[in-house]
């Protein structure tokens, strides 16, 4: 063992920060001796997982061998209070405690002599009564006594309450005195971590050490914010680091990784999957059995999860890195490190859905030029009047369109109305199901406002997936007739609106179901 009384630092050089957990690497210049010697390294965080423990030596002119690497952990109990090397705050807050101590003392026992005076009064009130009743008259004395339990009652029941609003005051100010040394001192570690390294040199020399371990206790996720200013966005790509590992990261290599080394690599076991037919019964085969459904139009992704959730990186490893070296205290708070940031033209459009709300929202949409991959995770969105609130960014590849909702438009309004009936022809026995949907599209300008704006209104029709039910646009009723319907059944309107102008949209179609549907 290195007979040297201190050990030999041992840095953290660079941070590899992954969903749940970190890989630390740490780098040194050792200077070593002819032969085979143990070396004392620290302190490092004891909570480093031993057996991802691995050291490399690179010797500049004789070549030098690892033989052995270990944590070992020792325990130190932390001495008892006051010390003389106490700071003036951790002495304020001990001297409230003992005040505080001191003003509880003073209270129990003020509610003891408030308890024994009650029991007094109760007595003397008891032997008034007997008195009283068997013809004894000691009117004097007994005012006399009721006056001087009274009295000191009185006196005890305001020295309480002045106590208690001194206790109450003292608490105060001891939480407060507490709040302050905890953001300002912090305990020394119970359990340290040292690395003890057995090394074989050829001959006398520096070398250089690198070790490298995972550690727990530290996360990261992806955080954005996005400024529009006129026609351009500037989107800022940002990590929040979390770390509790015991010892801080000072001007480290951060490496952002959506690597999960905790999940299983082995694929999951194959299962027989049995098809079977069925013929199907007359009744079936005289009905059609049809429902209407919501559907939601979107991709394939994760599915939400309550509180944090994890890294949305579509399935591959992702890896970023932070510009310039970081700090990151090892407070348990969320620490926020710049990655990257791109400006670019972006569109702007004004959008509404009535059926899901008769609001108008401003949406942004632009190129993903970062050139890496945007991971899901919170935007805060920012224009001409300062913060207007948070929104989400789902997962967009490089060089993906992005799309942005920038909050509702106060001076817009829309109103949605429907109307349907029902036909039966005798014959046939077909169903004709017209609906009509009325949008009334609002526009409340302020004078001085002189452009024209144009809404876009999307409005759904339904789809069928059955040949017995048929889904008709009916365009000669539209008033206007929709400017696209997609193969979703989404039919967009574009509809310009002048300052403090209105305009009406209608869409009409039919729903035709045969005589054997039913559920329509």
């Amino acid at each position: 063992m290195s007979t040297a009384p201190e050990p030999i630092p041992l840095p953290v050089t660079a941070v590899t920060c992954l969903e749940d957990r970190a890989h630390v690497e740490r780098t040194t210049v050792l200077d070593l001796a002819a032969g085979v010697q143990r070396l004392r390294l620290g302190p490092v965080s004891a909570l480093a997982v031993d057996r991802t423990l691995h050291a490399e030596l690179t010797a500049a002119e004789q070549p030098a061998t690892v033989l052995d690497v270990r944590i070992v952990r020792t325990w130190t109990p932390r001495g008892p209070r006051p010390a003389d090397d106490d700071s003036a705050l951790r002495r304020r807050v001990r001297a409230h405690e003992e005040k505080l101590r001191d003003l509880e003392q003073r209270r129990d026992r003020l509610h003891t002599r408030l308890d024994v005076l009650g029991r007094l009064a109760a007595d003397l009130l008891r032997e008034i009564g007997e008195g009283a009743g068997s013809g004894e008259a000691e009117g004097e004395r007994w005012a006399r006594e009721l006056d001087r339990v009274d009295g000191e009652r009185d006196a005890h029941g305001e020295r309480l309450r002045a106590l208690e609003a001194r206790w109450v005051a003292l608490t105060a100010e001891l939480d407060e005195a507490g709040r302050l040394l905890r953001l300002a001192e912090e305990e020394p570690a119970e359990l340290v971590g040292h690395i003890e390294l057995t090394v074989e040199a050829a001959a006398a020399g520096p070398a250089r050490l690198r070790l490298g371990h995972l550690t727990p206790c530290a996360l990261w996720r992806p955080a954005y914010r996005a400024v529009l200013d006129g026609d351009s966005l500037t989107l800022e790509t940002d990590a929040i680091v979390w770390q509790r590992t015991g010892e801080d990261w000072s001007d480290v290599r951060l490496t952002l990784s959506t690597a999960r080394s905790a999940l299983a690599t082995e694929p999951p076991g194959l299962e027989a999957d049995r098809l079977t037919l069925q013929d199907r019964t007359p009744a079936e085969r005289r009905t059609v059995e049809v429902e209407l459904r919501e559907e939601e139009i979107a991709d394939l992704g994760p599915a939400p999860v309550l509180g944090l959730p994890g890294v949305d990186d579509a399935g591959e490893v992702r890896v970023l890195h932070s510009p310039a070296p970081v700090r990151v205290p090892a407070d348990g708070r969320a620490h926020r490190v710049p990655l990257s940031s791109f400006t670019t033209a972006a569109g702007i459009e004004y959008a509404c859905a009535p059926e899901l709300s008769p609001l108008v929202t401003q949406v942004v949409r632009f190129d993903n030029l970062s050139g890496h991959a945007l991971l899901a995770g919170p935007v805060d969105l920012v224009r001409g009047s300062g913060f207007t609130g948070r929104g989400t960014l789902d997962f967009t590849a490089p060089q993906a369109p992005v799309e942005l909702a920038y909050g509702s438009r106060d001076d817009h309004r829309v109103t949605r109305g429907t109307e349907e009936t029902r036909e039966t022809a005798t014959l046939t026995q077909r169903t004709v199901i017209t609906r009509t949907v009325r949008l009334h599209v609002s526009r409340f300008s302020t004078p001085g406002e002189q452009d024209e704006r144009v809404v876009v209104v999307r409005e759904r029709i339904p789809v069928s997936e059955v040949s017995a039910v048929d889904v008709r646009l009916r365009k000669e009723l539209c008033a206007p007739a929709p400017d696209t319907v997609d193969a979703d059944g989404i039919a967009r309107w574009n509809v310009t609106l002048p300052p403090g102008g209105r305009r009406t949209v209608t869409l009409v179609y039919e729903l035709t179901a045969s005589a054997k549907v039913a559920g329509l």
